[in-house]
């Protein structure tokens, strides 16, 4: 019976996908609204999968893929998502998420995605490009990612409109150590105010709009 925890930050969606899972006889035994809690729970509980809403507060579902897989590798992470661009599920696929499931179709979905990762397969839902498939297959590179995943934490919640000494609290980072990596953020993306870092950060899906 696979154990799974849950986490997106809208609750009653979380509640909905819940009551379907339990229906199929998985056990639920974490739940969350953020991404730092998925990775907490992650560790914690050593999950067979996680499943998590791709924009979450403090830590976005891609980034908190990477986090546990690090920490929990035997952990299989089936994304939630608005998204069906290409740029989105191809970054999702090079962090080693199994499964990648739009929320429009999550609840005929969702059961499919965790039984296929369960079995080592790669889920995607119907309607997914196949040339982004056939592009992670083949490796091909795309621009590459300017910054750091220290650096993505930083600039999510700079664009959540957090404060520096907020910042440093979150990620355990001293004040100035958090500030250098702003302006280090401002500099490699060439952005010099914030509200084009909020800009630039819904545009790479690290917050909804």
């Amino acid at each position: 019976m696979p154990r799974v925890i849950l986490v997106d930050d809208h609750s009653m969606f979380r509640q909905g996908l819940h009551a379907i899972l339990e229906t199929q006889d998985f056990t639920i035994v974490g739940e969350g609204s953020d991404g730092r809690e998925a990775v907490r729970l992650a560790r914690k509980l050593d999950p067979d999968v996680a499943i998590l809403d791709v924009s979450m507060p403090l830590l976005n579902g891609i980034d908190a893929a990477r986090e546990i897989h690090r920490l929990a590798p035997r952990t299989q992470v089936v994304l939630l998502t608005m998204y069906k661009e290409d740029a989105y599920i191809l970054e999702a696929l090079r962090a080693g998420i199994r499964g990648y499931v739009l929320k429009a179709q999550a609840a005929s979905d969702l059961v499919a995605a965790v039984r296929e990762v369960m079995r080592g397969s790669v889920y995607l839902s119907p309607g997914i490009s196949e040339a982004v498939v056939n592009a992670y297959m083949s490796q091909s590179n795309p621009s590459p990612e300017p910054l750091s995943t220290r650096e993505r934490q930083v600039l999510q919640l700079v664009a959540e409109g957090k404060t520096t000494k907020q910042i440093a609290a979150i990620l355990s980072l001293s004040v100035k150590t958090a500030d250098s990596h702003r302006t280090r953020i401002m500099k490699k993306l060439d952005i010099h105010e914030t509200a084009s870092l909020v800009r630039y950060a819904i545009r790479r899906g690290l917050i909804q709009p």
